[in-house]
């Protein structure tokens, strides 16, 4: 193939593949296979590796992340990002609309044509298309000026690299929202918890904080999506009308939420909120009112704005996700990794129908910009299952007789000194032998994805350290019959029950106990690779870092964490008392004795199974001699993709990689294990 001709190639194939995105990531309407899918990619990356001179930025294989920045750079609107007013009731809707028609010199009895759009709960941004070509990406900021993050906004699938249409405007500033869809949050969320690091309050600050990432490798790990729903800056368009502004967003390969309405007048945009204040919980993410706007451009620049908010336009806020109450104290709770946590101790209030006392404060930065003190009036927030937490205080209704927070320099629970690293927001008790921590790193030791330790739950674990019974995970295999009847309600036969769990937990895979030590960063897939890689604890306690990092999917900070974990004298201490006890600490063979079909091969799964739980799944590859893994890489060998697949399966389809659906997956393993 000659150079033009490549080139030819190149730019055939990438419009196609942008359209097919568009058809999967925005339509959800797919027309081709996943294996044709494949094909174009794969002839894509093959033909940019042979002539890289033609790789540009908006090709579909460049959405894998940049090199890490230091600093984010400062990004200008060419026109401002203004924030909204708020209204919260009908009585400030329709007083709204009075104002509109008093401004524009309209009778009251005129009706005013809105569009009615619902209020995404994420994290807003400016994109910026030059001659049809995506070239600046920033965060919302003060308004005025935000920051450029178009590395990390080039890895959301959902925003289209090219506009599709053959006659695009030479400039544009395109507004939207990134969110992240509840699931996909509860999923990070999870896989945070097993790697011992802080979980996101709520979807929006997951996504704010993964747009805002220096490092877009990381950003394009996570499952974010966006919603357009408004023009800035324009140059070679004009567009007449707000819903104009939607659908010809729409037509040009841009994902606007669907919800949108002509209304025509106040009564129609009230009826709007109503019908979604009832069935926003519906969505699968999170949105926290409507967004109403005069739908004429004309009449908005008549009406034009105040100084930080159109007068064109106003955010009904829904209502019952949030409540105001008093802070009567802020206490610290110690995590398994030493973390201390703020508390608010409220007064109880009712907040969408549940009761809440408690609500988290993240950490000590987090208090200081909200300046919340004890005793403060606070609003709350509870958005589905998200853990309450204060979203603002109500500064108007202060005393003076509010208490200034201070972090404690000793833990609050066994009085150690408390520390902060240079790296992190967090503050961290340093005795390990702390009894919060010790409780939480118990608790996780025996829970269902580490040991699986049936019936050694919180109330039990609490009881045996408060007792002295458990000073360490490893206490648990000595326990015997007559200190179980010692505690109160446990009897003979619900202590021998637990005796037998703890006894059958001694035979569990290597990776279960890996795990089940919560090293920092290594949550269970990550376990699985140690336990393939050494098959035994010995062997990697005794590894080098440089033998830990090199394992692929590992790297250099998940390695260095691993490797000083082993090299903590109680780390070792606690692993002599745990093989001392006669708890497994090697890997068995394969299920079947000489046969390890699947020896070699990293395997990653993406989207739900129908016929078994994911750990389930990762279990057979592993006795099967397989690596099960939990990111795609190039030494990804296999990515098996079940119902609704996520990031994982375009980025295997990007890198070339072999994909097979649950089907296929269930044919390759039957001949060796019963499914």
């Amino acid at each position: 193939m000659t150079e033009e001709e490549a080139k030819k190639r190149i730019e055939e194939l990438r419009k196609l593949i942008e359209y097919h995105n568009w058809r999967y990531y925005v339509l959800d309407s797919p027309e081709i296979s996943d294996a044709e899918y494949d094909a174009l990619m794969r002839e894509l990356l093959e033909l940019e590796e042979k002539f890289p001179q033609f790789v540009t930025p908006d090709s579909p294989t460049q959405r894998v992340g940049a090199p890490p920045l230091e600093i984010f750079p400062t990004y200008r609107h060419r026109v401002p990002m203004l924030s909204l007013q708020n209204a919260f009731s009908e009585e400030e809707l329709i007083a709204f609309d009075k104002r509109i028609k008093r401004f524009l010199g309209m009778p009251e009895s005129e009706r005013v044509e809105y569009c009615a759009e619902l209020k995404m709960d994420g994290l807003a941004v400016s994109l910026v298309y030059e001659n049809g070509v995506f070239t600046h990406g920033s965060t919302r900021g003060d308004g005025f000026e935000g920051e450029e993050v178009t590395p990390n906004l080039r890895t959301i699938r959902s925003i289209p690299l090219r506009i599709n249409t053959p006659d695009p405007p030479s400039f544009i500033e395109v507004r939207g929202e990134v969110i992240m869809h509840k699931r996909d949050f509860e999923a990070l969320n999870k896989q945070r918890a097993e790697a011992g690091e802080p979980l996101f309050a709520n979807p929006r600050n997951a996504a704010a904080g993964s747009v805002r990432q220096l490092d877009s490798s990381i950003t394009a790990q996570r499952k974010l999506d966006i919603f357009c729903y408004g023009v800035g800056g324009c140059e070679g368009y004009e567009f007449q009308t707000q819903y104009q502004i939607l659908e010809t967003l729409r037509d040009w390969g841009f994902k606007v939420n669907p919800y949108f309405r002509l209304c025509k007048g106040i009564e129609e945009v009230i009826e709007y909120c109503k019908e979604w204040m009832e069935k926003h919980h519906e969505l699968p993410y999170e949105t926290d009112g409507a967004v109403v706007k005069v739908n004429s451009l004309s009449l908005q620049e008549e009406l034009g704005t105040l100084a930080r908010s159109p007068r064109w336009a106003i955010a009904f806020k829904f209502p019952a996700e949030q409540g105001i109450t008093q802070v009567e104290d802020i206490i610290v709770q110690v995590g398994r990794t030493g973390t201390l946590t703020p508390v608010a101790v409220l007064t109880p209030v009712e907040v969408g129908g549940v009761t809440i006392s408690r609500a988290t404060l993240h950490n000590e930065d987090e208090i200081r910009r909200l300046g919340v003190k004890i005793k403060d009036w606070v609003v709350v927030q509870r958005a589905g299952e998200v853990i309450p937490e204060v979203v603002a205080v109500v500064t108007s209704r202060r005393t003076g007789e509010e208490k200034e927070f201070q972090m404690p320099d000793r833990c609050p629970v066994c009085g150690s000194e408390v520390v902060r690293l240079p790296d992190e927001v967090a503050y961290r008790c340093i005795n390990y032998s702390c009894p919060a921590q010790v409780k939480e790193r118990i608790y996780h030791f025996a829970s269902r994805d580490a040991m699986n330790i049936e019936g050694l739950g919180k109330e039990w674990v609490d009881k045996l350290v408060d007792v002295g019974l458990l000073k360490d995970s490893a206490d648990i295999y000595f326990l015997k019959l007559w200190d179980l009847l010692k505690l109160e309600r446990m009897g003979e036969k619900l202590a021998r029950k637990l005796l037998g769990n703890i006894e059958k937990s001694k035979n569990n895979e290597l990776y279960r106990l890996i795990f089940a030590l919560g090293i920092r960063h290594v949550g269970e897939s990550t376990a699985r690779l140690l336990a393939q890689h050494f098959r035994s604890l010995d062997r990697l306690m005794d590894a080098s870092l440089e033998e830990i990092s090199q394992i692929p999917g590992i790297g250099r900070v998940v390695g260095e964490s691993i490797y000083r974990f082993f090299r903590e004298p109680h780390n070792r201490e606690l692993i002599r008392k745990l093989g001392e006890a006669g708890v497994k600490m090697a890997e068995e063979e394969a299920v079947v004795p000489g046969e390890k079909p699947l020896e070699g091969q990293r395997i990653v799964f993406t989207g739900g199974l129908r016929s078994m739980e994911r750990s389930e799944a990762e279990e057979i590859v592993a006795k099967l001699g397989g690596i099960p893994t939990s990111s795609v890489s190039k030494n990804t060998t296999l990515v098996v993709v079940g119902e609704n697949p996520g990031s994982k399966y375009q980025k295997a389809l990007e890198l070339g990689i072999k994909t097979i659906n649950e089907d296929e997956f269930l044919e390759m393993i039957r001949p060796y294990v019963e499914v």
